[in-house]
């Protein structure tokens, strides 16, 4: 049984290494020291960890602003889709259409 709690402490350790080398260890304890020393605490801690951490998404009022602007220029992409459609028609059209300087040359 004591082999297992010395293997499952090596892991432990290992892991604990692992988060400091990735910064998280530094990262969490500045959010932890900001919200020990926030003079009025937020109601919910684990938001402002998020907040702080940048976990926390963009707000819901810049989403739905962003998906307005997205539909709205989709929209509008698809009307100048359309109209490159038809300019490239009438383009064809007359260029292959022989112009009239041309025809009254070939009489």
């Amino acid at each position: 049984m004591a082999s297992f709690k010395v293997g499952n402490d090596s892991k432990h350790e290992e892991f604990r290494k692992y988060l400091e080398k990735a910064g998280v260890v530094d990262a969490l304890t500045k959010v932890l020291v900001g919200l020990y020393e926030e003079p009025d605490k937020p109601e919910n801690a684990l938001d402002f960890v998020k907040k702080h951490l940048g976990a926390m998404g963009p707000e819901s009022a810049d989403v739905e602003s962003l998906q307005l602007e997205l539909e709205q220029l989709k929209e509008e992409m698809q009307k100048l889709h359309l109209e490159n459609a038809e300019l490239a028609a009438k383009l064809a059209k007359t260029e292959s259409t022989p112009s009239e300087g041309e025809a009254a040359a070939e009489q």
